[in-house]
């Protein structure tokens, strides 16, 4: 029998907020453990929490980017659970009435477009995390630091439109590309601030019921989303197959064993017993606001790759580069504006160079001009690419490196035919053996001009002089 999969993921952005979403405390990473903490976030008693506005901002942006139906009316909600990083026993959260609803992200598989649904976007705040370290009373200790809780989150749910891990790469990527161009997130992974926990189950093709999912958690990477995701769908495979059944259950992912491990049974929505938040009043959203968000809204990935490939003429993949970052597609576009003659060479330099460009260690005009000079043959290429390393090292420009070191092509054609001639008077037999039909001795003469010239010779030129003077 044939198998589909059906593929959910539910992302957890932390929102790029200075404070946390309902308190003053700093969301900053990499505080000493417990330091960005206060009797909200900690759930002292008698506390009352203050929804932070700029959270609120930052999903509604978001949810316009995805094409969602920002919700007039949202209502948060307390989601009841015991866990030792939780010190309310409680997570604030959105159920029934989150923010927004019914948008979509399109990604590109397979040399076409696909779009993938989005169910909702709700706010909620982060809970804290477990420290394992060292050995206490011959068992692993476990410590609370609770700098995370009530750091802002966004979910964002996808309808369960993928089909492929391929699929669900390209969707977690395009769709943390959106939120680090609106910069509502620094969708750094190793630091958890882009997060995805994924939903998996199998069915015959052709059958419209879903199979019996499972919730697969702790990918920290696209690649380990992919892989996690692979796994799974084998794993699922195999059981039926060989007459199991698949149970419905929370696995973690083992990167290091390339398994999924059963970790707890999938909890459902009325295990958590949700309800309204009774110190929150519900959000408000007026049109008025939604329009002032939606002016705020950067041009996207997707439109920038189409017009980028239209305005510049440079290839889908190369313009997908380009875009997966802004600053490195803003970039591109400034050294271009310096200098167009060829945008395909500007681009492939702006990729060659993307950790410097990202860094802030080169500037626009450094890649402009070392496109123009190796375009009008004034420098070579491999000048070019030692006077960008010597920019780095020295910060001096470009241009004034390439006269300082002596980088300047012999492109003089006067010059070029007393170099040439000086080369031939000295090769007769090769001369006779390239007019005889051995014309692989072209190579040998641009190489003895290029030796007389110490470096200095514009091959492409020496080529065209090589050839009119030997016939």
């Amino acid at each position: 029998m044939e198998f589909e999969a059906v593929i959910g993921l539910e992302v957890h952005a932390q929102l790029s907020t200075r404070s946390k979403i309902f308190c003053a405390c700093s969301t900053a990473f990499g505080a000493p453990p417990n330091g960005n903490t206060c009797p909200v976030c900690t759930g002292m008693p008698g506390v009352l929490p203050v929804l932070n506005r700029k959270a609120v901002e930052f999903t509604i942006r978001t949810a316009l980017a995805t094409s969602c139906a920002v919700q007039r009316r949202s209502v948060f909600a307390r989601k009841n659970y015991f866990y030792p990083d939780l010190p309310k026993a409680y997570q604030i959260s959105q159920y029934e009435l989150p923010v927004a609803l019914g948008g979509h992200v399109d990604i590109e598989v397979d040399g076409g477009t696909k779009r993938i649904g989005i169910t909702r976007i709700h706010m909620e705040e982060d809970a804290g995390k477990l420290v394992h370290e060292g050995e206490f009373a011959e068992a692993q200790a476990s410590l609370a630091d609770l700098n995370r809780c009530s750091v802002p989150l966004m979910e964002i749910v996808s309808e369960p439109d993928m089909r492929t891990p391929e699929e669900g790469g390209a969707y977690l990527r395009r769709l943390h590309d959106i939120l680090v161009y609106l910069g509502v997130c620094d969708g750094n992974m190793e630091e958890g601030s882009f997060r995805c926990d994924a939903n998996v189950s199998i069915r015959p093709v052709g059958q419209e019921a879903f199979g019996t999912r499972a919730e697969l958690k702790n990918m920290n990477s696209f690649r380990n989303v992919e892989k996690a995701l692979e796994y799974e769908i084998r794993r699922q495979v195999e059981r039926i197959e060989d007459g199991e059944k698949v149970v419905q259950e929370t696995r973690l992912w083992d990167a290091n064993a390339g398994v999924t491990v059963s970790m707890r049974r999938k909890e459902e929505a009325h295990d958590y017993r949700y309800f309204p938040d009774p110190d929150l009043l519900p959000l408000i959203v007026d049109d008025s606001w939604i329009e002032e968000l939606r002016a705020t809204i950067p041009e996207m990935p997707a439109e920038k790759i189409a017009r980028l490939g239209a305005q510049y003429g440079i290839p889908p993949y190369d313009a997908g580069i380009l875009a997966s970052s802004r600053a490195l597609a803003d970039f591109f576009e400034a050294s271009a504006g310096i200098y167009g003659g060829n945008p395909k060479t500007t681009a492939n330099e702006c990729i060659h160079w993307k950790d410097a460009v990202l860094a802030g260690t080169l500037s626009p005009e450094t890649i402009a001009h070392a496109v123009e000079d190796r375009e009008r043959g004034t420098i070579s290429a491999t000048a070019s690419k030692k006077l960008v390393e010597l920019v780095l090292s020295t910060g001096k420009p470009f241009r004034a490196l390439r006269d300082e070191q002596g980088l300047t092509q012999l492109s003089d054609t006067s010059a070029l035919d007393l170099l040439v001639d000086k080369i031939l008077a000295a090769s007769p037999k090769e001369v006779d053996g390239y007019r005889a039909g051995k014309v692989g001795l072209l190579s040998f003469f641009v190489g003895q001009v290029m030796k007389e010239s110490r470096g200095k010779a514009n091959p492409k030129m020496v080529q065209e002089v090589l050839k009119r003077k030997l016939g």
